[in-house]
């Protein structure tokens, strides 16, 4: 069985896609979640934010609340 598609596929992205798009990509949220909240794949996040002039690549702060800092050192 050939996995579904989401709900969104193949559809235009709304003002209201594009900004939240725009909101969870500055604050370093990863790609696969962002599809997940906007209901599109991963591979439509990158697409979208490529088209925009954006970067899907995560910056080099920590989403984990670590403040940055590595252990072991």
């Amino acid at each position: 069985m050939a996995p579904r598609k989401p709900a969104n596929s193949g559809k235009d992205w709304t003002r209201g896609e594009v900004a939240q798009l725009k909101k969870e990509l500055k604050s370093n949220t990863p790609t696969r979640v962002v599809g997940l909240h906007l209901k599109r794949t991963p591979g439509a996040v990158r697409q979208k934010a490529n088209s925009l002039g954006l970067s899907t690549k995560p910056t080099k702060k920590s989403s984990y609340g670590t403040g940055g800092k590595r252990r072991g050192r």
